[in-house]
């Protein structure tokens, strides 16, 4: 039997102990990495088909079930991505196995009605664009989350791209002076494979402007008033799901909203932009976001969904140029992933419930302003700067 010095007992002690924390460390981070939100998809149209296959990626999320009012859809989605439930009503899929997260990708019409039988089922909740279809019906929904200690989230996830934050970083560091102006747009010709954009309740703010309207009141703070036109230029549409259709909610929309300190900001869309690059986004090399200020200007190249770069000019450099190219992991169907992932580990997301119901604020008040021609303050607020 060999002796053990005091000094080599104690080496030995020591890397066993070490040894021992890090297989402790590792099963923590292994246990930490394997929680995953059960989550259900209800609407299993197109945009699903985005969603899922950038959901079923994640080590966060466990897809349960899907639903969809038309049952084959349902089916074929479940079958496709590996879900074991499908269901052709939100009771059944509530009733069935239990699921963390109800991601909501339906007709925009009935995004408050879903959102709020979901939170009183006491899940939590994802819904794509609007959140709701009134602000009044927003705000009800995020004060009923937080009564039941739930949380909510709106579409979009602008905020979440590199080059939302680096601009965001270029203006709370001075670059480009006092800041003045800023200018956004997006459209194209409208989609065709459903009704429910031209219908009440649709229209081309709530489907495209919301993107502009979240990145530039997440770039300058919320807006304090706004006036707007809105109007509609192809009174119909022929439509897959019902043929001949008239046209109810605006395809044209032009809003100017105040941010405050003198910052003015302008917002146009619409369904009847010629824009070969406008529904797709890749291959857009243009700005469609140009914010200026009295020492440089910046503008976002291709969309704020599908960033390619942000080309700034300084009076200290004033030959523009380009930063972050590549818009790295984000896209836009990226946030019920991104909230996923939040709930699993505690860390909070940039996207913030509030912001969205700004945005949803600012979108009922346009068409108010439109239909009365006069300027209409808002009350709500967020948590600004968001980067």
């Amino acid at each position: 039997m060999s002796i053990v010095s005091r000094k080599e007992f104690l080496q030995r002690t020591a890397m066993a102990g070490s040894v021992l924390l890090l297989s402790q460390l590792e099963s923590f981070a292994l246990t930490k990495a394997e929680k995953k939100i059960k989550i259900a998809i209800i609407g299993c149209g197109s945009v699903s088909g985005q969603y899922l296959p950038h959901l079923s990626k994640s080590p966060y999320v466990e897809l349960v079930s899907v639903c969809d009012i038309k049952p084959e859809r349902a089916k074929k989605r479940a079958e496709e991505f590996n879900v074991p439930n499908h269901f052709p009503h939100i009771d059944q899929l509530l009733a069935g196995p239990d699921f963390d997260l109800m991601v909501t990708l339906t007709d925009m019409q009935e995004h408050g009605r879903l959102n709020k039988q979901a939170l009183n089922a006491g899940r939590h909740v994802w819904s794509e664009k609007p959140l709701a279809n009134t602000y009044k019906e927003g705000k009800a929904l995020v004060d009923l989350a937080e009564s039941r200690k739930l949380r909510i989230w709106g579409a979009p996830a602008v905020v979440n791209s590199p080059q939302f934050a680096f601009m965001s970083k270029a203006l709370q560091e001075g670059k480009l002076g006092k800041v003045s102006s800023a200018h956004a747009h997006y459209g194209h010709t409208g989609p065709t494979w459903s009704a429910f954009f031209y219908e009440e309740g649709g229209g081309s703010l709530p489907d495209l402007g919301v993107y502009n309207i979240a990145t530039l009141t997440g770039l300058l703070g919320p807006a304090k008033s706004l006036v707007a036109m809105t109007s509609i230029v192809t009174p119909d549409r022929a439509v897959d799901d019902k043929g001949k259709i008239p046209v109810k909610a605006e395809d044209n929309a032009m809003i100017l909203m105040d941010h405050g300190n003198g910052v003015i900001s302008h917002v146009q869309c619409g369904f009847n932009y010629f824009d070969p690059y406008g529904h797709e986004g890749k291959g857009q090399d243009r700005p469609t976001i140009i914010i200026w200020g009295t020492q440089g200007n910046m503008a976002l190249v291709g969309y704020d969904w599908a960033p390619y770069g942000v080309d700034m000019a300084t009076r200290d450099h004033e030959q523009s140029q380009r930063f972050l190219p590549d818009p790295g992991t984000y896209v836009w169907q990226q946030g019920a992933t991104v909230i996923s992932e939040s709930l699993a580990t505690g860390k909070e997301p940039l996207i913030n419930v509030h912001h969205a119901l700004h945005v949803l604020e600012i979108i009922e008040a346009a068409r108010e302003s439109g239909k009365t021609g006069k300027r209409v303050r808002l009350q709500s607020e967020f948590k600004w700067p968001i980067v």
